[in-house]
């Protein structure tokens, strides 16, 4: 069995729905002043406060550094 290569689109969408959820959970809710309520985060707003790579590129880097050895 060899090393797989890349990523499906279908498996980077999947992946990027999962990080969201996982940044949702963590991040909770945020107040909204102009409705006075609280709201869900959007995934711009999740990506700005966690400012690590995204979990497609860390993979990607990965599977290039174990086809480089």
């Amino acid at each position: 069995m060899g090393v797989k290569q890349s990523l499906t689109y279908r498996e980077e969408r999947k992946l990027i729905v999962f990080e969201n959820s996982v940044l949702t959970t963590i991040f909770g809710r945020k107040g909204d002043e102009v409705i006075g309520d609280w709201r869900k985060l959007h995934n711009k707003e999740l990506n700005d406060l966690y400012s690590l790579p995204n979990i497609i590129h860390v993979i990607k880097w990965r599977i290039m550094g174990w086809l480089g050895d």
